[in-house]
This record gives structure tokens, C-alpha cells and sequence, in this order.
């Protein structure tokens, strides 16, 4: 792999408005008649106005449409902080047969304490609307690291940005996401920005914090150690230790109670077998009929999904940095306890990567995507929470237990995929990211 954070800029194709017309441009009929060019870009902004409007009059007029549970335990648990009763608060007002604990790591309840001197409602929309805009910078992210800086000036690639953010606000992970009144978007946003940001410092403590809000970008540290950018792994590691450092001062006891005992204890999280838990664990889970827990078919699987993620980083181009991130970022996903269908943001940046990055014209590619994208409008893990008899219940029908491994299935393939494309390619893999980049509108 490539040294250092060098940008994809200078490994970026040529461009031209041959290789990439406009948006609105229309070859002229025989008898030049005079048609009104349809308006992309006042398309998509309507497209996102109206899914925004939506979601808005959703959480504000629907009888449990501001129920939030999770940013309920974030803003009310963390209250609690300081007091030595963070990690005994509980939250069964929305979910009675499961009360919800605080179980992130007290610098996110350091993070979220101000929260609680608002009223609820708003933050509530303040939240939305916040994942709203945070979902537009990891679509463009994505985009700017598969084109490049530059060509994100241009109308249609801005124009495409707004639109697939409009769409991924329809798209399960998303609508979860704002259901819940989860966090993903804005930790999934930061790992991007450190990701692209060129600054070692910067880049390690972007992860480091997001770890301190949650452990999952923690994973981020393994792209910058398969960039080479050693610098940036070790001052992420620092400025997580620099989170633990900073709660311990405050709140000594707390933050012992974390990661003395708390820690790892996948049951404090969730029921591990429910459809929602889209990890190697929850799927062998419901695929043996009970908990497997990290034992031997665990550690098997995580060790074939390795080895897999490993060799299809190394059938990528050397500057496809987009592609390293999402392997990373989906091992993570794979291999974490519990990884709940919210959590799967980064499937977004997946289609994208497969519709517009490197590998977009190989075999496969958009029946990839068009996967993803089938799995992520219709929420498989959402649909099968319905046939579930209890999400305590580990045992269910075959079929059930197949299709709840849905995402984990997918993710091996892709990797198989990743693989296979990038040896049968006939073109060099250090050539491949200079083909044409596609039209952003397909």
C-alpha cells in the first residue's frame, strides 16, 4: 500500500467534459427542437426537502414519533454523570420488556451532559436535523475520495451528493438511525474526516474521540496502520487513552466501573440473538440455535473474515482509500458483539464505492450494489424483528436464521468479490483508478 496521506488527487484521471457531461446536457434532435433541460440539481434538492419535511412532520405529529429511546438514554443517563450512578440508570419508558442501560463509555456521558439542561423536543428535532446534514458530509466524503477534491466544484458530482443523501435517509441503517436517536452518522462523519484529513494529530484524535463515544471506530487505527501512516494510529490510540485519562479525573469510580467491568459484556448491550444484531456473533448465534459467544465457531469465523478482509485490501488499487476504510470499517462490524442495524451506516459509502469507485465496471459490481440497496430499502433485520417470537429468543426457523445473516453473508461475499475482481481485472491494479470516472448520474 501507498506511504503516508497522500491524497487521491494526484492519482485522479484526467477530467474532462467529455468523459463527464453535465448533468443537464441533452444532445440536440435532427430538427433542433427546443426541449427544457430537466434541472437535476432542483430535483435532488427537492428530493432531500421532501424527505427532510417528512421525517419532521413523522417525529412531530405521529403519536410515538418523538419516542427516541436511545438519545433518551444518552441525554437522560448522562445526567447522571459524576453522581456514581451512571452505569445504574435504566430507561423502560419506550421499551418495556428490554430497559435500556447507558452503556457507552463515560466520555460519552461527558459529551452528551449538557444536553440535559434543553427540553427534550428540542433536541430531539436539533438531532435530526444535525444526522440530516451529517449524512450529506459522509456522501460527499465518499464521493471526494473517489473523484477527488476538484472535481466536487462541479455542479453534477454536488448535485449527486445531495441526491444519495436523500436516498440513503429511505435506506434502513438511516431511518433506524433517526428512529433510535442513535449517533452512528456523526462517528461514521468523523472516522471520514480523519480519514481525509492529512494531519496526523488531527486524524488520531477525530478516532480517539469518536472511541470515547463509542469503542466500534476504535478500528479506524488498522486503515491508518494499512496506510502506513504510523503517526496517525498512535495518536489515536493517545487521545483515547486521553478520554479515559480525562473521566477518570472527574469520575474515577465510573469510569473503573467501565472498563474494569462493563466492558465486553454483550449482554448489558442487547439480546445477542435478535435479527437486529447483524454481527458474526448475533448470525452464528441464530444460525446453532444459542449463544456461541466468543468460543471456537466464533473465533473460526472471525478468523476466515480476516483473512478474506486481508486479501481483498490487497486486490485494491494502492490509492482506492475508500475501499481500505469500508473493509476495515466492515470487518469492525463483523467481528464487534453486537452490531445493530443501525449501526451499519457505512453500507451507504459500500454502494457508493461499488457504483462509482475503481472496481465499478466488473463483473458483479452493480448486482452488488443493487443487493445492498434491496437490503437496506426493505430492513431485512427490521421485517424479521416481526417473526422473532421474544428478542431474547435465540432458537427460530431455519429460514429465519438464514436470512438474519443477511448483512453478514453479504459482507463475506463482497470480500470474495473484492478479491476475485481484482486479480481477473485486465488492467493493472495501479491503473485501474484511471479510467473515466462515471457520469454521477448513472
Amino acid at each position: 500500500m501507498s506511504t503516508g496521506a497522500a491524497t487521491l488527487d494526484r492519482a485522479r484521471p484526467p477530467r474532462s467534459s467529455a468523459s463527464i457531461p453535465p448533468l443537464t446536457a441533452r444532445a440536440e434532435s435532427p430538427c433542433r427542437e427546443s426541449t427544457r433541460p430537466v434541472n437535476h440539481r432542483r430535483l435532488a434538492v427537492a428530493a432531500l426537502g421532501i424527505s427532510v419535511l417528512v421525517r419532521l412532520l413523522w417525529v412531530l405529529l405521529l403519536p410515538n414519533g418523538m419516542n427516541f429511546v436511545d438519545l433518551h438514554v444518552y441525554v437522560d443517563g448522562s445526567a447522571n454523570f459524576g453522581s456514581g450512578t451512571l452505569y445504574d440508570y435504566t430507561d423502560s419508558s419506550k421499551t418495556p420488556d428490554f430497559p435500556l442501560p447507558f452503556t457507552y463509555p463515560p466520555f460519552a456521558a461527558l459529551v452528551f451532559y449538557p444536553l440535559h439542561f434543553l427540553p427534550f423536543g428540542v433536541i430531539a428535532i436539533g438531532w435530526l436535523l444535525a444526522t440530516v446534514a451529517a449524512l450529506f458530509g459522509v456522501v460527499w466524503l465518499s464521493f471526494e475520495m473517489l473523484v477527488g477534491s476538484e472535481a466536487m466544484r462541479e455542479s453534477s458530482w454536488r448535485t449527486a451528493a445531495v441526491a444519495w443523501t436523500a436516498i440513503g435517509l429511505w435506506l434502513e441503517p438511516v431511518r433506524t438511525t433517526l428512529d433510535y436517536g442513535q449517533v452512528n452518522v456523526f462517528l461514521v462523519l468523523l472516522a471520514m474526516l480523519a480519514v481525509r484529513s492529512t494531519r496526523s494529530w488531527v486524524s488520531g484524535l477525530l478516532v480517539g474521540a469518536a472511541a470515547g463515544v463509542k469503542l466500534i471506530p476504535a478500528v479506524t487505527g488498522l486503515y491508518f496502520l494499512a496506510r502506513r501512516r504510523w503517526a496517525a494510529a498512535v495518536y489515536s490510540a493517545l487521545a483515547f487513552a486521553g478520554t479515559i485519562v480525562l473521566t477518570y479525573a472527574i469520575s474515577p469510580d465510573e469510569t473503573n466501573k467501565y472498563f474494569r467491568e462493563l466492558l465486553g459484556d454483550a449482554r448489558r448491550i442487547g439480546p445477542v440473538g435478535s435479527a437486529t444484531n447483524q454481527s458474526l456473533r448475533g448470525a452464528l448465534s441464530r444460525l446453532v440455535g444459542h449463544d456461541v459467544v466468543s468460543g471456537p465457531l466464533w473465533l473460526a469465523a472471525v478468523l476466515v473474515t480476516a483473512v478474506l478482509a486481508f486479501f481483498a485490501w490487497r486486490a485494491l488499487a494502492s490509492d482506492d482509500r475508500l475501499g481500505t476504510l469500508l473493509i476495515v470499517q466492515l470487518f469492525g462490524l463483523m467481528v464487534s458483539p453486537i452490531s445493530w442495524s443501525h449501526h451499519w451506516i457505512w453500507l451507504i459509502p459500500v454502494i457508493l464505492w461499488l457504483l462509482y469507485g475503481p472496481l465499478r465496471e466488473a463483473a458483479g459490481a452493480r448486482v452488488l450494489a443493487g443487493f445492498w440497496l434491496t437490503v437496506t430499502v426493505i430492513g431485512v433485520p427490521w421485517v424479521l424483528g416481526f417473526f422473532q417470537h421474544s428478542i431474547w429468543t435465540i432458537s427460530r426457523p431455519g429460514i429465519l436464521s438464514w436470512l438474519g445473516a443477511v448483512d453478514v453473508i453479504g459482507v463475506l461475499a463482497l470480500f470474495v468479490w473484492i478479491i476475485r475482481a481484482g486479480r481477473l481485472s485486465s488492467a493493472p491494479l495501479a491503473d485501474r483508478s484511471r479510467e473515466p470516472v462515471p457520469h454521477p448520474a448513472g
